[in-house]
């Protein structure tokens, strides 16, 4: 069984303990992710710190790194998609795709050309400059939904910025992570990039760290809030990728054949284990019944298998707990009279394989419905008035992503401006645009990920005034 160590300092660090990770498919152990110590931790963020200076004082260095990470990605996609789908469970057509993103994204920011500074006036009475810093050492904890990519989308702005990072990847899919910045360490100076694993005390202690300017985190909202609350005492910065439970709404005027495949993918991608991916299905009364038989054939269909078989379309939830916590809502959801029209059981077996299910009969007031399940369960919810769905679909603590499904699409864009979430769509779900700013309202998160909004959180402005006399 391989280990994977740790990343400190530019080098490879072993340690006292070492965690099995196992595939959620099929039980069996992938590998040893070495678990960091609190001195390694406080080593880790001692050496981003040393090695910041130079790092942010050489913005073409960093590009040059950037580029060649890109590369170096693409030349092992193999190694590293395989990898993804034995931790993580997705099938590997989908993990290639997301080592894809990871080195498109190394790319788009090794490119980005930011201005390191803005003039407001220069003139014979004084020269006023707004100049862009970095933030310092970056804390990048991450989730095991799409480790990689989320990783990525940290890191890349991060270190062209300017700053230095220390990354966490989460305990469910540590060794993907630790095997790319074993990749990469030769190329970023000795404690640019540092990686460190371990559970979740692991990464409250990271966050904790003085030295530790920013905090950028993907994962529950109730993990975010605990991030939020120890940040206050050293007012770190912080960017919140938190849950989601978005909402889809179909009007009267949409077309079932059309729609039914791409609403299917929105909810049941990576077995509905996507932040942003449809978890209430509101549908008007006239199409209700042919919408949700076109769902459970679809459901019915669909090839659940191991992600290394290339026959497989969906793989397993990702460990033990989200299976649980799936299986609860679905009994819970059975007790408050729900009917369930596709799959309700995990499979027999090993593995954690839960079928795409479709319930209907259950509305707000109901786990399933108030909730953000995480797993490939989707509620349908049949309704008259399309403000009543509007109000359904804003009345949660979530704001991430929603998504309006129309023939008409300028009625679609109207609606979908009224919904509360930081993504709407209309006719499509999950589309993220490159250069656009993701971010969530109200418990969904707190800041931007992405775009230009995503890119100045990790700097600080200093505005430089000078009288000329």
């Amino acid at each position: 069984m391989s280990r994977h160590d740790l990343l400190i300092d530019g080098q490879l660090q072993p340690a006292a303990t070492y965690d099995d990770v196992f595939d959620p498919a099929s039980g069996d152990a992938v590998g040893q992710a070495a678990r960091a110590s609190q001195e390694q931790v406080r080593q880790a963020v001692a050496a981003a710190a040393r090695a910041l200076p130079a790092w942010s004082g050489a913005p073409e260095a960093r590009r040059l790194s950037l580029a060649a990470a890109a590369t170096r990605v693409r030349e092992h996609v193999a190694a590293l998609a395989e990898l993804v789908t034995r931790e993580q469970g997705r099938p590997l057509q989908a993990t290639r795709q997301e080592i894809a993103g990871v080195a498109a994204t190394l790319d788009h920011y090794a490119a980005l050309e930011v201005p390191a500074e803005t003039t407001l006036q220069d003139d014979d009475e004084r020269r006023v400059r707004i100049v862009r810093r970095p933030l310092g050492v970056v804390a990048a904890i991450t989730p095991w939904n799409v480790p990689l990519i989320l990783l990525v989308l940290k890191l890349a702005p991060a270190l062209h910025a300017g700053n230095t990072v220390v990354a966490k990847p989460s305990e469910h899919t540590p060794l993907s992570t630790l095997l790319l910045a074993g990749l990469l360490r030769d190329l970023f100076p000795a404690g640019v990039l540092n990686v460190v694993a371990g559970d979740g005390a692991v990464g409250e202690y990271l966050a904790r760290q003085p030295a530790v300017r920013h905090i950028t985190f993907t994962g529950s909202v109730a993990t975010g809030k605990r991030l939020y609350a120890g940040a206050a005492d050293d007012l770190k910065r912080l960017t919140l990728e938190l849950g989601g439970n978005d909402a889809a709404l179909v009007l009267e005027d949409a077309d079932v054949e059309a729609i039914a495949e791409p609403l299917f993918w929105g909810a049941f991608w990576n077995s509905g284990q996507v932040c942003f991916a449809i978890k209430r299905l509101y549908v008007h009364a006239s199409l209700f019944e042919p919408l949700l038989a076109a769902l459970v054939a679809r459901a019915e269909r669909t090839h659940l298998g191991h992600g290394l078989d290339p026959r497989s379309e969906l793989g397993p939830l990702s460990n033990r707990q989200q299976l649980e916590r799936v299986e609860a809502l679905v009994d819970d959801a059975r007790r408050h009279g729900a009917r369930i029209h596709s799959g309700g059981r995990r499979l027999d077996g090993p593995g954690h394989f839960y079928p795409p299910t479709l319930v209907s009969g259950i509305g707000a007031g109901v786990a399933l419905v108030d909730e953000e399940q995480f797993g490939p369960v989707l509620p349908v919810i049949p309704f008259d008035d399309v403000e009543d769905a509007i109000a359904q679909a804003n009345a949660s603590p979530y704001g991430l992503g929603a998504s309006v499904w129309t023939r008409d699409t300028a009625r679609g864009e109207a609606i979908a401006a009224r919904l509360e979430s930081g993504l709407a769509w209309v006719n499509q779900h999950l589309h993220i645009q490159p250069g656009a700013p993701k971010g969530g309202h109200k418990w969904s998160g707190l800041g931007y990920e992405g775009g230009q909004r995503g890119y100045d959180a990790f700097s600080e402005l200093q505005v430089l005034n000078i009288a000329r006399r």
